[in-house]
């Protein structure tokens, strides 16, 4: 060990870094091999502290050491001098895993033998100076100077970046002078007022994701003798296009979550000129349903995205059936009868079947194929062990259920873990994108893909996207239904996308939300008030504004006609009433909200009261309470008032809404619908997701009163209903009666009065 520590610290790195390398037993292994081979060819001039950094580099990047002694040679003769080529020089021999290396090749792809003069680097960096001479002059220091090393490395390659730093310090220092106060002046923040689009975000580079047929420069990405061969295939076969799927299964409706996967999978492959396949994974025919198929393409069409193709996994049975005998064949499976129970948690013990001969396995499961076996009596299992422990998953099963597109012509299913991959790998899918819990999954996907010598596409995890005051699992949204919390899946106080559709959120609204969530890979939890700043957003622009009274008190303005009557032009839009208007009846008879009365006044109070005139919204009149009517039991029922054109009177301190001659209409009010953050949480809510629920999630107003400007909305229509909140028209709507729900509230503090 002392031996191996004197090593280390001769090629420059420190003590504690030497004892550092030596806790990693792989990279201790590969240095120490890497600076003897050095030694070896340099003989009495032994290895300086430069070329023990590249070693260094090289041992902990280096994932196979089949080439370690070549790179080490380049090393020691001064081909590879630089950190810029020694990337180069990985790069170059993890794309030739097998291949003899071409040295001419390798020379060239490195940079070997370049030499880049103190000339060329000068001319490189007055030529970029002077393209952006005109703006370094107005910016001064606080130009980017990171633009003229990137364009001064662009032009040259193999060039030092200190180097090309050291020239570009030294021609701006020439052409601008010193700094000056003024230049070292902190630059004031400004506020962002724009979020990054999901496009900007999925494209290009921006995700660090390989390119098309660059698979094996991915971290963890398994490289066999034959991956480059069937690379090569692949980009025959793509041209070099991104290929995404999105492949959910159809056993539920999809929800909040399933938006950012939709955004992810079809908005990368958009975003890069690709294509993006919708794909049932429909292995399951016990829980697979058609009008589960339906929806799922509705929702991402309602998204705005065009699937490429809608394939099945079923479209692929006869070949995934071929494909497990092939498995059998080469070694890598085998007929199991452990039992499922016996199969659960992670400390299984081996199936005393694992050694079978593998022609009693392909009888076997021949014999599962022809039904010759019970439900659960045998099983193909894989050989092979997954990265959270569980050994040898199972394969294909045995249920004898139909299958909705395949009847009854199989009885043995394959499961998710043999399926995805291969359905991936026949498709040519370059980036297999999904949810963080698979990254347990990725040892097998590639396992089995290099099993087979399949193209195996690479797997990409990122973070799920989670709401507060919700549960989304299928089992407990089934649950919410069938103990009558909720009506069905689109109860628009789910966050299923049916439901939020049916609420009225619109479609840009879900993705611009997904896109200021952000593509992350750490988990995501959100509260609703993100989604809903959004649906405000998009709707501000888009729903017309009409007039709308939830809790109506009579007006009786005595110094008008009885029969007085005339329209009154309302704008759809008041911030832009170019973009059209409509005109709502106006009569001696209006409606107001009870809120915008009170008998008594109190300090702050800025609406109507018996010493305090209001104005009415776009009606050109304020009105004064002359006498106030009420029943019985003393609640105030109707007010009789005199109006006076607002152009005379005196400016009020408030205008409010009102109707006259309005639709009655049904309005639903809803809230949350539980009362915890975390319903699922046992320490938050000890009694389970069903104790929680908030007993005021719906308000049903059955008689309210709206203008007749939306007389001939159709189902999902949206208004802005002014000083109310956002609303669309439910499905529930009738000719006799039109029904709305609440989307949203205004963006108001609810304090104001």
């Amino acid at each position: 060990m002392a031996e191996i520590l004197t090593l280390f610290t001769s090629i420059g790195l420190s003590e504690q870094k030497a004892k550092e390398t030596l806790k990693n037993e792989a990279l201790s292994s590969a240095l120490k091999e890497g600076i003897i081979q050095a030694q070896r060819v340099n003989g009495a001039n032994g290895v300086d502290k430069a070329m023990g950094t590249l070693l260094y580099s090289m041992a902990s990047r280096l994932k196979d050491n089949k080439r370690l002694v070549f790179l080490s040679d380049c090393i020691a003769q001064r081909k590879i001098c630089t950190e810029l080529q020694l990337a180069a020089a990985l790069d170059f021999v993890k794309s030739h895993p097998e291949d003899p290396i071409s040295q001419k090749e390798f020379d060239e792809a490195c940079g070997v033998g370049v030499v880049i003069t103190p000339e060329q680097i000068e001319d490189a960096v007055e030529s970029v100076i002077k393209k952006h001479k005109e703006q370094l002059l107005t910016e001064r220091y606080r130009f980017n100077m990171g633009l003229l090393m990137g364009e001064a490395r662009s032009a040259l390659k193999w060039a030092e970046g200190k180097v090309i730093k050291n020239e570009v310090d030294v021609q701006v220092l020439h052409l601008l002078g010193p700094k000056t106060e003024a230049d070292l002046e902190k630059k004031p923040k400004v506020r962002e007022l724009f979020h990054i689009s999901l496009m900007e975000q999925l494209r290009g580079e921006a995700l660090k994701f390989h390119k098309a047929g660059e698979n094996y420069k991915t971290e963890g990405y398994v490289v066999t003798p034959k991956t480059m061969d069937l690379l090569r295939k692949h980009i025959e076969f793509t041209g070099g296009q991104i290929r995404t799927r999105f492949p959910p299964e159809p056993n539920g409706i999809l929800h909040i979550g399933h938006a950012k996967a939709i955004n992810f999978n079809f908005g990368y492959a958009k975003a890069n000129n690709g294509i993006c396949y919708l794909r049932y994974d429909d292995t399951n025919p016990e829980k697979e349903e058609e009008k589960y198929f339906t929806a799922i393409k509705d929702m991402v069409e309602w998204l705005g995205y065009t699937p490429y193709d809608v394939t099945h996994a079923s479209d692929n049975f006869q070949k995934l059936y071929d494909l497990a005998v092939d498995l059998i064949r080469r070694g890598h499976a085998y007929v199991c009868h452990q039992k499922g129970e016996e199969l659960k948690g992670h400390n299984v013990p081996p199936s005393p079947w694992r050694d079978r001969p593998i022609e009693e396995s392909l009888v076997l499961f021949e014999r599962m194929k022809k039904g010759m076996f019970a439900e659960g009596e045998a099983t193909l299992r894989m050989k092979m062990v997954m990265e959270d422990g569980k050994m040898d998953p199972v394969a294909y099963r045995i249920k004898y259920t139909p299958h909705h597109r395949t009847g009854d012509e199989w009885c043995i299913y394959p499961t998710y873990d043999y399926t995805h991959c291969l359905c991936d790998s026949i498709e040519n899918i370059t980036h297999s994108l999904c949810t963080k819990e698979f990254q347990a999954r990725r040892s097998s996907y590639y396992w089995l893909c290099n099993a087979l010598d399949l193209y195996c596409p690479v797997q990409w995890e990122y973070g799920r996207l989670n709401l507060t005051y919700t549960v989304v699992s299928k089992r407990k949204i089934i649950k919410l239904v069938e103990t009558g919390v909720v009506r069905d899946w689109d109860d628009p106080r789910l966050f299923t996308l049916t439901a939020l559709r049916r609420r009225g959120f619109p479609p840009e609204a879900i993705n611009n939300f997904c896109a200021r969530v952000g593509v992350t890979v750490s988990q995501t939890t959100t509260e609703p008030h993100l989604l809903e700043s959004c649906v405000r957003d998009v709707l501000n622009d888009t729903a017309p504004r009409a007039m709308a009274v939830l809790e109506p008190l009579k007006v009786t303005i005595t110094n008008l006609p009885k029969d007085t009557k005339m329209d009154v032009r309302v704008p759809d839009f008041p911030a832009n009433e170019s973009k059209g208007a409509h005109t709502v009846p106006f009569t001696c008879t209006v409606f107001i909200e009870q809120s915008d009365f009170r008998e008594v006044m109190e300090k702050g109070y800025k609406r109507l009261t018996p010493e305090q005139p209001v104005g009415l919204r776009h009606a050109g009149y304020v009105i004064s309470v002359q006498k106030v009517i009420k029943d019985s039991q003393g609640k105030v029922v109707e007010l009789e008032v005199t109006c006076c054109s607002s152009e005379t009177a005196e400016k009020p301190k408030a205008f409010i809404h009102w109707v006259s001659q309005p639709l009655v209409c049904e309005v639903r009010l809803y809230e949350r619908l539980f009362l915890h953050k975390h319903p699922e949480d046992p320490s938050e809510v000890p009694g389970g997701f069903l104790s929680d629920i908030n007993p005021n999630s719906l308000q049903v107003i059955s008689s309210a009163l709206v203008d007749t400007s939306v007389k001939g909305a159709k189902v999902l229509d949206k208004f802005q209903f002014e000083r109310v909140g956002y609303f669309s028209l439910d499905p529930d709507s009738s000719a006799d009666k039109l029904v709305f729900n609440r989307t949203v509230t205004l963006k108001e503090d609810p304090g104001k009065i």
